[in-house]
């Protein structure tokens, strides 16, 4: 008696319905592949890996929620057997060194040809020590000579909230920490940076790869 192998299971995560059911119809038509979820923020991300433990998960860069890296970091933690492609329109180095850093098995652009990701799929379900990436050379080569990190995790955070036009009191109030903190990280951030205002400070930051533009343009 011939025993086939079970389906590899998918689970997709992106803000756009119109994509993830586009998605899903690909990968369902595919042998041996079956998606068994799809959510679109990164809480719902995370009921839905615990919930369903895909063997694979697809996820968006730029969902609403958490961090792309913040979201892999908890993903990996929490349900370590999932691995993690990342689907995304940013082709930066320094996202592209933090996720790797965090875990992920696949970095692709959504330009890759829908036969691209099923091969990535296969790959990473099959080969445990490969990691696929689909990414320009000018990106790849940037990776290689950029510093490992600009700003602390902490200056991330208050930069990204000051990109969403918070002031340092709501800022203060978001981190759970005071005002004159909030002043040191921004004056930390334009030192490191060579910025001269908020605005400056963020478009560099989007520039290095130091903060993702959805984060920047949030309206939270």
């Amino acid at each position: 008696m011939i025993r086939s192998d079970p389906p590899t299971t998918i689970a997709i995560v992106d803000d756009h319905a119109l994509f993830r059911e586009g998605l899903r119809e690909i990968l369902d038509a595919q042998d041996g592949l079956v998606v068994v979820g799809e959510a679109g923020t990164s809480d719902d991300a995370l009921r839905l890996v615990a919930d369903k433990k895909p063997d694979i998960l697809l996820l968006d860069v730029e969902i609403p929620g958490d961090s792309a890296t913040d979201t892999v970091t908890r993903l990996r933690s929490e349900v370590p057997n999932t691995q993690i492609i990342i689907l995304s329109m940013y082709d930066g180095p320094q996202l592209l060194r933090r996720l790797l850093a965090a875990g992920i098995r696949g970095y692709l652009l959504k330009s890759v040809h829908w036969h691209e990701l099923v091969s990535a799929i296969r790959s990473v379900h099959d080969e445990p020590d490969r990691i696929v990436l689909a990414v320009s050379r000018e990106s790849l080569a940037q990776m290689e000579s950029a510093p490992t990190e600009v700003l602390t995790s902490k200056e991330r955070e208050v930069l990204e909230l000051a990109a969403q036009a918070l002031s340092n009191r709501q800022i203060a109030a978001r981190i759970n920490t005071t005002e004159a903190t909030v002043k040191r990280h921004l004056r930390n951030i334009f030192v490191k940076l060579g910025a001269a205002s908020r605005i400056d400070a963020v478009n560099r930051a989007i520039d290095a790869s130091l903060i993702t533009p959805s984060r920047a343009r949030s309206d939270n």
